[in-house]
């Protein structure tokens, strides 16, 4: 029995292997990473930075797909125990409200959410720049285009998986139309789904080397008893390039912009063959937890290099203590973000 609860479902048959004996860290990863590989499906060269949630028993995800062309789009997989994939060989193929054909023209790093009887896709799609993308389904057959939630340029876009008084709430990163060098984490808040506003800042980046030039929210935050549990990634520039590693802090359950506790050590940074050789080297990117309720166990689902999509896990308890004993809130952590 977890003393921090999750209010999530139970999931029994979450994706699971034991912490390795004598390891240290709070987050340790599946031995048999990667879970995908190269040249995974006719026409995609990488999967990675994909979405992840349970479905009918099993598990359904929305996949980056970096097709041969080099264009990203998005692309379903379907899996029984959340390790092996299946893909289908077409990307999504969205529709507006009128169920008229409207594909972007890219999109990628895609984050999957279930509020209540709807799943939604929020993704960085094409609007005359970067910008955030967002469509539903209930039966991931149909997809339905909804109006893009912000102006370019903005990018690691996240839903809340419930409203917050009375709202729907989404994290994301303003950005620039070029590899952005700087970003926080700031939250919106909309009645419907199309009029975003009360915007407020989040999180700053931190003073620690792992995570100074830029963050962005990672996986949809996890409701819990202590509050909402974030996984994000933490950027450095080196002399080598950008290195992304994973960090983990908990917010404010009714008012999320104030952030309660913040480890100021990553939680995983790029180690492993997979992490540190790919695509694009050194980036460890979380983008998705499955969680069960009854055991406190949480999967993480994390793209590696840009070029695998990687599994790591942890509890809630183990997590949860990692970052209260290394708490390292700034003073814009604690504000409500005005």
């Amino acid at each position: 029995m977890s003393k921090v609860k999750m209010f999530t479902d139970n999931l029994p048959n979450i994706p699971w292997q034991d912490k390795p004996e004598g390891f240290n860290g709070p987050v340790w990863r599946y031995s048999e990473n990667p879970i995908t590989g190269r040249n995974p499906s006719p026409g995609i060269a990488r999967i990675f930075n994909s979405a992840v949630v349970p479905y009918n028993g099993e598990f359904v995800g929305v996949f980056r797909g970096e097709q041969l062309d080099g264009i990203s789009h998005l692309y379903l997989g379907f899996s029984r125990d959340g390790i092996k994939w299946e893909f289908e060989n077409e990307k999504i193929k969205f529709v507006n409200e009128n169920g008229e054909p409207f594909m972007p023209g890219y999109a990628y790093d895609p984050r999957l959410i279930k509020i209540e009887d709807t799943y939604y896709i929020i993704w960085c799609t094409d609007f005359w720049g970067a910008a955030l993308g967002l469509a539903r389904t209930k039966d991931f057959r149909y997809f339905v285009r909804m109006e893009n939630p912000c102006m370019p340029f903005n990018r690691n876009g996240v839903l809340f998986p419930r409203k917050i008084n009375g709202n729907y709430v989404m994290l994301s990163r303003p950005s620039d139309n070029g590899h952005t060098p700087f970003g926080d984490i700031f939250l919106s808040e909309s009645p419907d789904l199309v009029y975003w506003g009360r915007h407020r800042h989040v999180m700053s980046r931190g003073r620690q080397w792992w995570q100074s030039l830029k963050i962005g929210s990672g996986a949809a935050p996890i409701e819990t008893s202590e509050g909402w549990l974030l996984f994000y990634h933490g950027v450095v520039g080196t002399c080598s390039g950008y290195v992304y590693s994973m960090g983990a802090c908990i917010l404010d359950i009714d008012n999320p912009s104030i952030v309660k506790y913040r480890a100021g050590s990553y939680v995983l940074t790029p180690e492993e063959w997979y992490e540190e050789r790919g695509f694009v080297p050194n980036v460890v990117f979380p983008c998705a937890t499955l969680n069960d309720a009854a055991t406190g166990r949480i999967a993480i689902y994390y793209g590696a290099a840009d070029s695998y999509v990687a599994l790591a896990f942890t509890t809630v308890d183990e997590i949860v203590d990692f970052i209260k004993e290394h708490n390292a809130l700034t003073d814009d952590d604690r504000s409500i973000g005005i």
